[in-house]
């Protein structure tokens, strides 16, 4: 007799070591943990992941949504962990709630890693988003699909969708232009979410901020591309830990 396999549903908080870590990672919008499981894996112990409402946590309907209030949401889950500085890490939607995290909170971060940020405001509609999202999708391993159906079942399409439409009201250009924080954007070649006159523009914003596209991938780089991805931004990740 055949058992059902029951998913199991992902974590709040991933972390290995007992301290408090030094990089903190938020999963993108609908996804889980383990989303960046394997890219902290290999950034060390004293990395960790911090799910958050639409962005590993499904949400309750009165929860705000906004990267505003998510960026408040992970400030208190950084007190929790007992974090007093930090080098955050976002990718895809999260980019917008850990640089509202550096802007509203400047002395709690000495850093920001930023994978596939959203959102162009050069694809500002929905039709012109799924526009991107389809020539991107082409491109994506299909090895991660049992993956993303998961957490997208765990953290719920319409969470999923009232969070994208926070997300795409918001400018996170105005928040990384407001801080002074060393900031790393990074995305996959073939990532039309997150194109790379896109993380130019950001780079011209001010200085300390770089762009760099990776050799392979798309726009789910630390499910797909781990180690790719750990070899562009370890040694950025290095250098403001000992901050």
């Amino acid at each position: 007799m055949l058992r059902r396999r029951v998913p199991v549903a992902p974590p709040a908080v991933l972390r290995r070591g007992a301290g408090p870590p030094t990089v903190v990672a938020v999963p993108g919008n609908g996804l889980s943990v383990d989303g960046w499981r394997a890219p902290t894996r290999l950034l060390g112990p004293d990395a960790a992941v911090v799910a958050l409402p639409a962005h590993g946590l499904p949400a309750r309907r009165d929860d705000r949504l906004d990267p505003g209030t998510n960026a408040e949401r992970l400030l208190a889950r950084l007190d929790d962990l007992g974090v007093r500085r930090t080098v955050l890490l976002g990718h895809s939607a999260s980019c917008q709630v850990v640089a509202e995290a550096a802007r509203r909170a400047p002395e709690r971060v000495t850093g920001l890693v930023l994978v596939g940020p959203t959102t162009d405001p050069r694809a500002p509609t929905w039709p012109r988003l799924a526009g991107r999202w389809l020539a991107t999708a082409v491109h994506e391993r299909a090895g991660q699909v049992p993956l993303l159906a998961r957490d997208y079942t765990h953290c719920g399409l319409i969470t999923f969708a009232r969070a994208m439409e926070r997300a795409r009201q918001h400018a996170i250009g105005d928040a990384l232009a407001a801080t002074t924080h060393p900031v790393l954007l990074v995305r996959g070649p073939d990532d039309h979410i997150a194109p790379a006159d896109w993380l130019d523009r950001l780079a011209a914003l001010r200085p300390g901020i770089t762009a760099t596209t990776l050799s392979a991938g798309a726009h789910m780089v630390p499910i797909t591309h781990p180690h790719d991805l750990v070899a562009a931004t370890g040694p950025f990740v290095a250098r403001l830990r000992t901050r």
